[in-house]
């Protein structure tokens, strides 16, 4: 029986209480019973992140994979419909899914993120490059981005209000003006939803493949805020200075993905209020959120 890492376990509790004790409990068994019914062998030590845990593994007709049970939430639904999407063009592939218990058998790939890309310009481009091949015609049934939007200026407004309105108005103001804009009339486009350097990892049948989507239908410009929000330019992100470094970044990036400039700056703007304001509700280090702060008043 595969051991859960005391570590994990821990995480798990912290942040989701009794529920999430529970369920690191039913994962030994969960994943013997997977592995028979796949046919697979361990190869490795379990892996894990903060959603859930990750199991190298051999299947005698498949090329290496791994088995990946994720923690039981609704934003982590509809991770194998994006797979089936992609049908492996940009993105790991999927090889067999059991919905119920929110596992997945996927392609193995490497654990060297894009973040060992230290040109920012080359990082970029890939980051794009994989932007423009995920943004496919999506399926019926996956959560669209506009039905969002909302929420997200409600949020905005209230979380703005309760912390005695920690940033100018006119940067509230653009922020909720884009997603009142911006937000209703979009495309029936899939969006990957978290396209940081993390979730890009180096492989063997492409030099890099997308995993853990974070599944959306809507406008692609959406991602980029998750492209220019990262430990990357975390330097420049903590500049006085950073408008003209991160619109160009972002010119890298938009051109390699395909996408409209004006439309990723204005996301990327209203993503960042909307960061700024879940980091103070959550806790989130001062350094980041007033990082945060800057940034979205830089992309005024």
């Amino acid at each position: 029986m595969i051991e859960i890492p005391a570590e994990f376990i821990r995480i798990k509790s912290a942040n989701a209480g009794e529920r999430g004790l529970a369920w690191t409990a039913t994962l030994p068994g969960l994943l013997d019973e997977l592995l028979q019914r796949w046919s697979c062998t361990p190869t490795g030590p379990v892996m894990y992140g903060r959603v859930g845990i990750v199991v190298p593994v051999r299947n005698p007709d498949l090329p290496p994979a791994v088995v990946k049970v994720s923690f039981p939430h609704p934003g982590n639904v509809h991770d194998p419909d994006a797979y089936v999407t992609w049908a492996g063009n940009g993105a790991v592939r999927l090889f067999a899914r059991d919905d119920d218990n929110f596992a997945m058998l996927l392609e193995r790939v490497s654990q060297h993120t894009l973040a060992t890309v230290t040109d920012h310009e080359e990082a970029l481009t890939i980051q794009g490059g994989l932007s423009r091949r995920l943004a496919v015609a999506a399926p019926p049934g996956l959560p669209r981005l506009a039905a969002k939007v909302d929420r997200w200026e409600h949020e905005i407004l209230s979380t703005a209000t309760a912390f005695g309105d920690p940033v100018p108005r006119v940067v509230l103001d653009a922020a909720v003006a884009t997603l009142r804009e911006l937000g209703p009339g979009q495309p029936d486009i899939l969006v990957h939803g978290d396209l940081h350097d993390a979730n890009i990892l180096a492989a063997d049948r492409e030099p890099w493949l997308a995993i853990d989507p974070a599944t959306l239908v809507g406008d692609p410009a959406h991602d980029a805020l998750n492209v220019i929000r990262s430990p990357r330019f975390g330097e420049v992100l903590l500049s006085s200075e950073m408008r003209p470094d991160i619109l160009r970044f972002l010119g890298i990036y938009c051109a390699a993905a395909g996408l409209d400039p004006e439309h990723a700056r204005r996301w990327t703007q209203a993503g960042a209020v909307r960061e700024a304001m879940w980091g103070r509700r959550h806790g989130e280090p001062d350094w980041l959120v007033h990082a945060t702060d800057r940034l979205a008043e830089a992309l005024l």
